[in-house]
């Protein structure tokens, strides 16, 4: 998977509070009903997370990653050491943005956006609440609709 980008000033405050490993750590497994990576070591060094372990699926090693990234404070996450990880179409919220016109933009159908919803549901936790440099993923997007 390698490194996500994400916008520095955006997301939860949780750093800079105690121990900064653990603070991720913690959302991140308290984001998930089952333990999401087993043997899941994370690493914060600045604005960087590293996040080893063994994922469950692809899906959630993206989604691990994308709960780290949007936490203010984060520029990037680094999953190389996260197995079972591929590439996913991520998408970075502007303003203005709701999850009807990215599913219309992404499928061509707002209604869709359900499946945002879905794929996301650790990342957004209501529907109505989504903000500007918020990354999720696009779930089990086609590129060939995007044109």
């Amino acid at each position: 998977m390698g490194f996500f980008d994400f916008i520095k000033d955006a997301g939860k405050k949780l750093l800079g509070e105690g121990d900064d490993n653990e603070a991720v750590k913690s959302e991140i497994e308290s984001s998930f009903d089952d333990t999401p990576v087993d043997g899941l070591k994370v690493d914060v060094d600045g604005d960087t997370v590293k996040i080893k372990g063994d994922a469950k699926d692809s899906e959630t090693a993206t989604k691990v990653a994308l709960i780290a990234g949007n936490i203010e404070g984060v520029s990037k996450v680094d999953t190389s050491d996260l197995t079972n990880s591929k590439e996913e179409t991520l998408y970075v919220i502007q303003k203005g943005d709701t999850l009807w016109k990215i599913a219309e933009m992404y499928y061509k159908n707002g209604a869709k956006y359900t499946d945002i919803v879905a794929a996301n549901k650790e990342v957004i936790k209501d529907a109505d609440k989504i903000y500007p440099g918020q990354t999720i993923v696009i779930p089990n997007f086609d590129p060939s609709v995007f044109n």
